[in-house]
């Protein structure tokens, strides 16, 4: 699912294309992408847009008048950007959900996935959009004390924390991953018994991950619309890199698998060498579940 950096990068893109340009239309290939019915797709037609935002994952744009799109690209939901020429740039076929049309050009909403988790609401005025919101802060906006203050009043452990938006805005689970890796954290430590050493160390991990991430998809993209939006990068210290050694210590990184979820980490860097269990693996395994790194080795 994209994230703060990915959408913060999406959002620049689209800003500088879009933003002071008029809605020509919104074609819809899926309908039941829409999930509202007032105000209709035609009162959005002819309006100019003022700006595009982030609430907690999903995008907001923002129209004259106090009309507002709020798109949410769930897991699969991507976009493509279409230069305006001189036919309608198509949508396209099975992954296809809808077209913004522009003066400038067209935003295409795709989806890959068979379980059509993405999502519009076209709303009017901002009690309407408010009610999108859920609650959580914005993290690189946190000074140390209300960190560690929304820390203590959550019963999660950190990696429910940090991806939890009622708690935290914008975290997903590969950045929250890649987050407590960098502060040494284990993932399933409660959060509201970290010590400060700990919090502070957290607290500046979310910092420099998101900020060195934001720059580093900056950079990829260039002036080019960014095409390579995934939670899966080879940059990447310990998402999606099963198996593979860390790169601090050189131990294979565990991942415990949960629902369409999966936690990655370090044993040796986070957890004191200790192998978190993983639910079915460790049903499976029963006794021969090793319960520290050496065992692995």
């Amino acid at each position: 699912m994209p994230e703060l950096p990915d959408l913060t990068v999406y959002i620049e893109h689209l800003s500088r294309r879009l933003v002071g340009r008029r809605l020509l239309g919104i074609r819809l290939a899926s309908p039941f992408v829409l999930r509202t019915v007032n105000p209709t797709v035609e009162e959005f037609a002819g309006r100019v847009l003022v700006a595009i935002e982030r609430l907690a994952k999903q995008l907001v744009f923002v129209f004259e008048d106090e009309y507002v799109l709020v798109l949410h690209l769930m897991i699969s939901g991507r976009l493509q950007w279409r230069e305006a020429g001189g036919s309608v740039a198509r949508i396209p076929a099975r992954i296809g959900l809808l077209a913004l049309d522009f003066e400038s050009g067209s935003v295409l909403f795709t989806e890959v996935s068979k379980k059509k988790r993405a999502s519009i609401r076209l709303l009017k005025g901002s009690r309407a959009l408010a009610e999108l919101d859920p609650g959580g802060l914005e993290v690189l906006e946190l000074a140390l004390e209300d960190f560690s203050a929304r820390l203590g009043q959550t019963h999660h452990t950190l990696k429910r924390a940090l991806t939890d938006q009622h708690v935290f805005a914008g975290i997903g689970n590969a950045y929250s991953d890649e987050i407590l890796h960098r502060a040494r954290l284990s993932p399933f430590k409660l959060a509201r018994t970290l010590e400060l050493e700990e919090v502070e160390a957290l607290h500046r991990a979310v910092r420099e991950v998101l900020g060195e991430w934001t720059g580093r998809l900056r950079v990829e993209a260039g002036e080019s619309f960014p095409t390579r939006v995934t939670a899966f990068h080879e940059a990447m210290a310990v998402h999606g890199k099963y198996r593979q050694p860390c790169p601090v210590c050189g131990a294979p990184v565990q991942r415990i698998q949960y629902a369409d979820n999966e936690s990655n980490y370090c044993a040796r860097c986070q957890t004191g060498g200790r192998v978190l269990a993983d639910r079915s693996l460790s049903r499976l395994l029963k006794d021969d579940w090793p319960k520290r790194i050496e065992e692995l080795e």
